[in-house]
């Protein structure tokens, strides 16, 4: 084999490992239990070419958990801003944000089967949660009548919940971003007032 037919292979191969999460990503966001055979239909692929890339379904799961993973760990890294309630706040909307743009990924995360592997790949998001928990409990803005392990862990869950049930939607940022503010204990009167002077945290990107 000539070296550019080999480069062409592992070009094509690189193709078709991408139409299949792509293909995977549409299908699980309308039907968490997508079968195979119809996601590698859509990739326009064979069964024993999806097979090619994923030994079984559980391992194209798992991809598709690492993709969503490193896309809402990297808003967490890069959202900041000196007042911890304006950092919680946009980082709720931006991964409300991204959850709706791969709602497969935020279903799969979801589904009780995968907790202890998204809580994993969620590593570096989880650790900025606690971060902010703890910069706002310290400054004040959050509230001190708990210990921050309780007040992390009630975040995250709470989170969790909110996407659960809610749906995309033109509010569902704004929605998520309540929740999460009254979870640290930001009054609804005082969420107004922050929100209004932060037009960008609800602000579509």
């Amino acid at each position: 084999m000539t070296a550019r037919g080999g480069r062409a292979r592992r070009a094509d191969a690189t193709a078709n490992r991408e139409a299949l999460l792509n293909a995977a990503q549409t299908l699980l966001a309308a039907d968490p239990h997508a079968s195979l055979d119809a996601i590698a239909h859509a990739a326009g692929l064979s069964r024993r070419a999806l097979y090619g890339h994923f030994a079984d379904r559980e391992s194209l799961l798992r991809e598709v958990i690492s993709v969503g993973a490193e896309r809402f760990n990297r808003i967490a890294e890069l959202t900041d801003d000196p007042d911890p309630r304006v950092a919680l706040a946009r980082m709720a909307a931006r991964l409300w944000r991204e959850a709706s743009a791969v709602r497969a990924s935020a279903n799969i995360a979801l589904d009780d089967a995968h907790v202890a592997q998204t809580v994993q790949a969620l590593a570096p998001l989880r650790r900025r949660v606690r971060e902010l928990v703890a910069d706002g409990v310290a400054s004040g803005a959050f509230r001190r009548d708990m210990p921050e392990g309780l007040l992390t862990f009630l975040v995250e869950r709470t989170g969790r919940a909110t996407l659960r049930e809610l749906r995309p939607s033109s509010d569902g940022a704004g929605t998520v971003v309540r929740v999460v503010l009254s979870i640290v204990g930001v009054p609804w009167s005082e969420q107004a007032a922050l929100l209004d002077a932060h037009p960008e945290v609800l602000a579509a990107e």
